[in-house]
């Protein structure tokens, strides 16, 4: 029995470090993440580059990650939407354009300390015209102020390394471009000549290795996905690469790991469970977006990681970033916010993954409770704060990038949607919200994701969003219950703010009843309005209830008390009969009624689909139903509903 304790004790110890080690790990990352962002946000648009669209852009470089150093070429195809003399491009002033070709001739440039450059054209070209341009240039990319990690030299185990993340707008330090977040470019071409001892990892497909003259190999990936310029990126070093493959029907895993990490059993078993993680994702957010080239990751030297899209830069190998990462494929890079002020669009969602992760895959119940709790204490840590970032504070990183805020409570904002809505009818929201022809492999605000889920819900998150995305704080609730001699379990429910921003959280409450004989049921009040009455019928002693039972919402110290002064609910609430979920897949339950009644269900044009009685606290078999609006009609009350 000693031996076996002790065992039981090990097992325990090593799963709690390993998740404090999880979380230390991801706020190590937001830190980093922080200090990045930091040096580097500016604005969300670029109005010299709204008059044309970025189509195609093709970067020939010549790199050596033995020097801090950028010479080449790069093509770009565009077209105009109005008729323009000139163009824009962002490219930082350090570096040198020595001549742009426009049709074999030289065209007259101006290099700008906005970190511009300006292109005249010798006449207009007309709306609604593909046509592209060359702009060959060099330079010691800028490594302070607001360059930021976009282009940098180190080493590892001696050896030369080279690197880029250019997220938010760190792309114009290494090469021209159009960085707004309005613009997505189609196809990208990344031909990079390099001495032959290195390998080059980047987006997309590796066309070619092709050995030059002179000790030189050049390097050809290409991605035919839809990208922003800040997602564009390479890694250059001596590489030890693994090729494999993942998902159903199989598409490539590639790796490209320094050396000494391609040794670490621990971390190659990590990086091998990412197949495991695409398995779940694709089943609960829909099929890897970029299935037709390949996912992977490239390592860096930095201390975080980077979602760059089809091959995420990564500088850990914890489980939990590998998950944060990967979601954000789908949230972030299929998916990307159109606004900084919308980052928890990208960072929201990719925390989110992290839940799913934890949930299915590496804890336990009781494990994934405690990280639950642990993420609910650090977002009520402050009373006030927004997940969405007003104009006002888009200069604040510390605001934009909060790990309390954005990444946290912006993850379990979601986990929320999901408790509203129920796992089926949330999954496969989310599923459409990204794959929707305005949305996918384009950009999306907080506005687009609301309209997204009414479309696919038939539900109005307004209130919602207003309290939980733009509004501040966190709700407490007091909750009172008492059973009387009629077996009606009778709750009420108070609730205060932490922040004046919100004057109400309107959320379903989830409420666990417990038995004396061990029996239990479970409840959903619908709370609407403070100081609300509810009454169920529950057909067995009453010992105790449980709120938040599975840390469903966010909440800090509320209170459960039996009083025995709560003997009836108010006559008000008669005409307070509620119907959820709404929208339905197959149980419509019903609270509010205090005996059997009979009802009837009418489609929108007024047929009469089915009829019967029911119970409060009961539920309704709405499974045969067809898609669409119904009318739900129980005593002088008719009630819409949709029927998913």
């Amino acid at each position: 029995m000693k031996k076996l304790y002790l065992i039981a004790f090990a097992v325990f110890f090593v799963q709690a470090f390993s998740q404090k080690n999880e979380e230390a790990e991801r706020k190590s990352m937001i830190r980093n993440e922080l200090q990045k962002y930091s040096k580097m946000v500016d604005y969300n648009v670029n109005p010299n580059t709204l008059n044309y669209d970025l189509k195609y852009q093709r970067l020939e470089l010549d790199l050596d990650p033995a020097q801090h150093f950028v010479s080449g070429m790069v093509t770009s195809y565009f077209v105009p939407n109005q008729n323009i003399s000139s163009i824009y491009f962002d490219l930082s002033n350090v570096l040198s354009v020595s001549e742009v070709k426009y049709h074999g001739s030289n065209l007259p440039f101006t290099q700008l300390s906005t970190k511009e450059i300006k292109i005249d054209f010798p006449s207009n070209i007309p709306a609604a015209t593909l046509d592209s341009l060359s702009i060959k240039y060099s330079g010691t990319p800028d490594t302070g102020g607001s360059a930021g990690d976009a282009f940098t030299v180190s080493t590892q185990g001696g050896t030369p390394v080279l690197y880029t993340l250019s997220e938010p707008y760190g792309a114009q330090e290494w090469f021209p471009t159009k960085q707004s977040l309005n613009d997505k470019i189609e196809k990208v071409d990344i031909k990079i000549n390099t001495p032959s001892q290195y390998s080059v990892a980047a987006n997309g497909k590796l066309i070619s290795e092709t050995s030059l003259t002179g000790s030189r190999k050049l390097t050809f990936w290409q991605t035919n996905y839809p990208i922003p310029a800040y997602l564009i990126a390479l890694g250059i070093t001596k590489y030890t690469k693994l090729n494999d493959t993942m998902g159903t029907p199989p598409f490539p895993f590639v790796n490209y790991l320094y050396p000494s990490t391609a040794t670490n059993t621990t971390t190659i078993s990590n990086i091998n469970w990412t197949k495991t993680v695409m398995n779940t994702f694709e089943e609960y957010f829909g099929p890897y977006p970029y299935r037709n080239e390949k996912y992977g990751h490239m390592q860096f030297s930095w201390g975080g990681g980077m979602e760059h899209a089809t091959m995420s830069s990564m500088g850990s190998w914890g489980r939990g970033i590998i998950a944060h990462e990967l979601a954000h494929q789908w949230f972030g890079d299929k998916v990307t916010c159109g606004a900084w002020n919308d980052i928890w669009l990208n960072e929201g969602f990719a925390t989110f993954g992290e839940h799913l992760a934890n949930e299915k895959l590496l804890m336990t119940n009781s494990q994934f409770l405690n990280y639950l709790s642990s993420e609910m204490s650090y977002i009520t840590g402050s009373p006030g704060g927004s997940v969405y970032v007003a104009d006002g504070n888009l200069g604040n990183t510390g605001t934009i990038f909060s790990g309390r805020l954005t990444y946290s409570k912006g993850g379990y904002v979601v986990r929320m949607l999901k408790w509203i809505l129920g796992d089926e009818a949330f999954y496969s929201a989310i599923k459409d919200y990204h794959a929707r022809p305005e949305l996918a492999y384009g950009y999306a605000k907080t506005a687009d994701l609301k309209n997204s889920l009414l479309q696919s819900t038939g539900k109005d998150f307004t209130e919602f969003f207003n309290d939980w995305i733009y509004g501040q704080g966190y709700p407490t609730y007091q909750i009172r219950w008492n059973q009387t001699s009629d077996d009606m379990l009778r709750i009420k429910v108070s609730q205060t703010q932490s922040h004046s921003s919100v004057s109400f959280f309107e959320m379903p409450l989830p409420i666990k009843v417990n038995g004396n004989g061990g029996q239990v049921a479970y409840l959903t009040l619908d709370h609407t309005t403070n100081n609300q009455n509810f009454a169920n019928l529950i057909n067995f002693p009453v010992s105790s209830i449980q709120f938040n039972y599975e840390n469903q919402i966010i909440q800090r110290n509320s209170t459960v008390t039996k009083d025995t002064s709560i003997l009836a609910v108010d006559d008000s609430s008669k005409d307070a009969v509620k119907i959820y979920p709404n929208p339905v897949k197959n149980q419509l339950s019903v609270s509010g009624i205090s005996k059997d009644q009979n009802f009837e269900i009418f489609s929108i044009d007024g047929k009469l689909i089915k009829k019967g009685s029911i119970s409060s606290g009961k539920s309704v078999d709405v499974t045969s139903l067809s898609k669409g609006v119904y009318i739900f009609k129980i005593d002088i009350q008719n009630l819409k509903f949709v029927k998913q």
